[in-house]
């Protein structure tokens, strides 16, 4: 986003809600591979280069080489095709410029929706292919998962581009794009409120995501949780919870999962001819939900989702080339995932050598607030290709400041949607 200094400072104010409107979404075409690959737990590692990250002496013109595990099957791939289309495009604007005349190269790994998926994808980056640098993964589970089992003693760099689950603010060594869904809880309970609702029934996937979003809208709710309960994925039914939720008495639904679940829930709803006013947290909404549910069911729902900050010109910049390129308006998934990959490039660039713990030193300071503002990668390129170091430059990306704070959380901005005649329509626009 093109803002400065005074612009940042003032859009970190929790749920200053503006009459902000839009989402959007994205997807691409780069080298992807779908062998999960074996290997041991992860160690510091490189892809074999020695060279210099910001080009001081290095001769070779072979590519960088980083990872990403991504969503490409399971119950997130949704989400893992939004990103692919930012990282392509994202791609091609480091390409078009270059780091320091080398080219930029991801290998993508299939997580499979699955921790144990993004386990074995994790290790086969980092052991096999030896990236320093790793983006990944959609989902709390499975970026937690990664990191525990890979990523943690290494110096290997973790930087999720779709996981908002609140026990990652406990590992500061994960850094994430996208926000801690706290602020998505907070929203939620003050939204519900606000519409007059004192009694609320919640039932959320039983794990990370769904268990932490849970807990910390109970802690924000004045109102009474009459029904709490975790479900598991991929059931062919879920009239059992559904049964109880109308049981409950509560007129307000919150529902915190994915979107095969809550489209498998709200065929079950409308089967039983229950009603309820329906709420819902980031990974309930989706072209998979509207085209798997029947016209009208949900109309009504509002949903709290991690959004870019649309009005910014960057943003909008962002926003017309990825309709230009893919005939469609992207999501905040997508531009999440292209600011992983700007960030990754700039890292190298202002690294001394291409390695883990070098990437380490810089992958924090090139978008911190300290640096000259820029909103491109040719723009903070330029600075490092004229000596600048890392904290001459303070990259703001197309989802917001990329500014981690020390448990590797960045500033989050979200939107709230509301289903009008089978559609999501964006009624307000929230910063934290």
């Amino acid at each position: 986003m093109s803002r400065n200094t005074t612009d940042a400072t003032d859009r970190r104010t929790l749920l200053k809600l503006t009459g902000g409107a839009g989402l959007v979404a994205l997807s691409g075409c780069l080298s992807t591979t779908d062998d999960d690959g074996d290997g041991s737990d992860g160690g510091d590692s490189d892809d074999g280069s020695d060279g210099n990250g910001g080009g001081d002496g290095e001769d070779s013109t072979e590519a960088y080489e980083i990872g990403m595990v991504d969503s490409q099957t399971g119950s997130l791939s949704a989400f893992g095709e939004r990103n692919q289309r930012g990282v392509n495009l994202a791609l091609n604007r480091v390409n078009d410029v270059g780091i320091d005349g080398r080219e930029l190269d991801i290998v993508v790994e299939d997580s499979e929706s699955e921790n144990q998926g993004g386990i074995a994808a994790a290790q086969k980056l980092v052991n096999q292919n030896g990236v320093p640098f790793l983006i990944g993964a959609v989902g709390s589970g499975v970026s937690l998962a990664i990191y525990e089992s890979v990523v943690e003693g290494s110096d290997v760099v973790q930087l999720s581009q779709n996981s908002t689950g609140l026990n990652l603010t406990e590992f500061p060594g994960l850094l994430r794009m996208s926000p801690s869904g706290r602020s998505q809880s907070l929203a939620l309970s003050n939204i519900i409120a606000d519409d007059g609702y004192d009694e609320v029934a919640i039932t959320y996937v039983n794990n990370d995501y769904g268990q932490s979003l849970t807990d910390a809208f109970v802690d924000a709710y004045d109102g009474e949780v009459v029904y709490n309960t975790p479900h598991d994925q991929d059931q062919q039914s879920y009239s059992g919870v559904i049964s109880e939720m109308n049981s409950s008495g509560a007129d307000a639904w919150l529902f915190i999962t994915y979107q095969a679940e809550f489209a498998t829930m709200v065929n079950e709803v409308f089967s039983s001819g229950y009603e309820a006013q329906f709420y819902g947290a980031d990974s309930v909404s989706g072209d998979n939900v509207l085209e798997n549910t029947p016209e009208g069911s949900i109309d009504g729902m509002k949903i709290v989702v991690p959004s870019a900050p649309i009005e910014e010109e960057n943003y909008q910049s962002f926003a017309e080339a990825f309709e230009s390129e893919y005939d469609r308006r992207p999501t905040s998934w997508a531009a999440y995932a292209y600011d992983c990959v700007i960030n990754a490039a700039l890292a190298i660039q202002a690294a001394d050598e291409f390695t883990s713990a070098a990437l380490q030193e810089t992958v924090r300071r090139v978008s911190g607030p300290e640096g000259e503002t820029v909103t491109s990668f040719e723009a903070a390129s330029e600075i490092l290709a004229d000596g600048g170091d890392p904290d001459d430059v303070d990259y703001q990306g197309v989802s917001g400041p990329v500014d981690f704070d020390e448990n590797g959380d960045p500033v989050g901005f979200l939107q709230v949607l509301e289903v009008q005649d089978h559609e999501y329509e964006g009624i307000d626009f929230v910063e934290g």
